[in-house]
């Protein structure tokens, strides 16, 4: 019997108001597993009326940061004891390695945890006045707010979300993608069990249109968080300024991976084959162009292609696999035309290629030679999909690594102290890991440049997105 996933509205499971329901795909068995209810306009209409009674009339709003901090804290501790089933939902619906979808539940609880208490012990400004006044600011949630996450990460990006929109006292009505509605659903059922009121966290399932679409055009939402294509933020974008919401947008990636001479191979080619070839390259953040000092890039090459093809490709579910497939065929179906254009482009395939086993995978694939104009070069491909160059100079390198349109992430890897101040800083990019990878510190801010996204979150990012700064002025002194 397949899984039902509804809506999740008003503290309550429900069907779609005109019971409409899409197919669940299993990508790793090609098979239908689930159903789930298909959001129509109605649906929107309803969870973003629940989201905003809760907030105008309901406790959360009110309640002190202590007593909401350990409200969230009794969810977090609720998805600690369903770690499992909300790993093996991830799993079942994306093929994403069980190990690694253990982790995205780890990540997930810590980003609720970080922002119940960054909330808690957050401290407004003070602001002397030489006038007799005395000025003070203080941080209001905002309202409700429409969270649209991706299906690359769930779970762990749809908390990213909430968890910051919920603990500054908003209420938020999240839209999972229709690829990967499970886990999220099953955390709106946590979040009943845990005890949270009535529409403080409501799940819309569906498409982008029209669920996605009706929620975000809702002139009742106050903020609008985006996960996803640059296409769709630039939709999402208008939507909201129709009624002036504010958005945050986390959009595509083209990371550059630049490698010095002087880097520890060992840890640069590591940290390489994390940054592509995790979650089968389906990661915003992938380190998908790959510049190599000319003096090590043999070794370095030689490396790099005997460590991808090292990697354990199977079933999700079994513990020895690494990499698996491809979240769906219209995303297979994508990923591999890129694959495939690569010869008429004038690049040499060195590893990898479309899987001829009739399974929605890519193997982990290294392209060389490719022209900076080429497709596979310069559009993200969103799949295990790496480009190699080598360069000479530090200044060819970082001029390579910013000639993208894109800005969310780079890596460079070197052992001059030096060198990796000096690059990190001329990168056009919101994050910089030198001699490392997608490590992240809540407290920092994350976001793109250019078509990677608008704005930044993550600690008091967060807070100035997901709330309504006030300037209290106090007359203290009477001449």
């Amino acid at each position: 019997m397949k899984q039902f996933f509804g809506h999740v509205i008003d503290g309550e499971e429900v069907p779609s108001a005109d019971g409409g329901t899409f197919e669940v795909w299993n990508p790793w068995t090609q098979q239908v597993w689930a159903e789930a209810a298909e959001g129509t306009a109605e649906d929107a209409d309803r969870a973003v009326t629940s989201a905003r009674r809760a907030f105008d009339e309901g406790p959360w709003p009110r309640l002190g940061r202590v007593a909401r901090a350990a409200a969230i804290h009794r969810l977090a501790d609720v998805m600690d004891d369903h770690a499992d089933e909300l790993a093996t939902l991830d799993t079942t619906n994306m093929a994403k390695p069980f190990a690694q979808a253990k982790h995205d539940v780890a990540r997930s609880v810590a980003n609720f945890r970080f922002f119940a208490d960054h909330q808690r012990d957050h401290c407004g400004e003070v602001y002397p006045m030489d006038s007799g006044h005395h000025t003070y600011s203080e941080y209001g949630p905002a309202g409700v707010v429409a969270a649209v996450s991706p299906w690359n990460f769930p779970l762990m990006m749809a908390t990213w979300k909430i968890a910051p929109a919920i603990a500054w006292g908003n209420t938020c009505v999240i839209k999972p993608s229709e690829d990967t509605p499970a886990s999220v659903t099953l955390l709106g059922r946590l979040a009943a069990e845990a005890g949270f009121p009535p529409g403080v966290l409501n799940v819309l399932n569906g498409h982008g249109t029209p669920a996605g679409s009706s929620l975000v055009a809702d002139d009742r939402v106050d903020r609008v968080t985006f996960t996803g294509s640059s296409a769709t933020g630039k939709h999402v974008m208008a939507s909201a300024a129709s009624h002036l919401a504010p958005v945050s947008l986390e959009l595509g990636g083209k990371g550059a991976n630049i490698v010095f001479g002087d880097a520890d191979l060992d840890n640069a080619v590591r940290w390489a084959v994390e940054a592509i070839f995790r979650n089968s390259g389906q990661i915003c953040l992938a380190g998908s162009r790959l510049f190599v000092a000319a003096p090590i890039y043999d070794e370095f090459m030689a490396r790099f292609v005997e460590a991808a093809e090292a990697l354990t490709v199977g079933d999700p579910f079994d513990p020895a696999t690494r990499f698996s497939s491809l979240a769906s065929e219209k995303h297979f179906d994508k990923v591999s035309a890129y694959v495939e254009g690569v010869g008429d482009d004038g690049g040499k395939i060195l590893t990898g290629g479309v899987d001829e086993n009739g399974r929605w995978l890519v193997r982990p694939t290294i392209i060389t030679d490719l022209p900076l104009t080429a497709p596979a070069y310069c559009e993200e491909i969103f799949g295990p999909v790496c480009v190699v160059n080598r360069f000479d100079t530090e200044e060819e390198a970082v001029r390579l690594a910013n000639d993208t349109r894109y800005g969310l992430n780079a890596m460079l890897f070197t052992e001059n102290l030096s060198r990796a101040h000096r690059v990190a800083s001329l990168l056009r990019a919101g994050t910089v890991w030198v001699n490392c990878f997608f490590i992240r510190d809540l407290r920092t801010p994350f976001g793109g440049v250019g078509d990677s996204g608008v704005g930044r979150e993550g600690g008091d990012f967060s807070r100035e997105f997901f709330t309504e700064p006030k300037a209290v002025v106090m007359q203290i002194r009477r001449e």
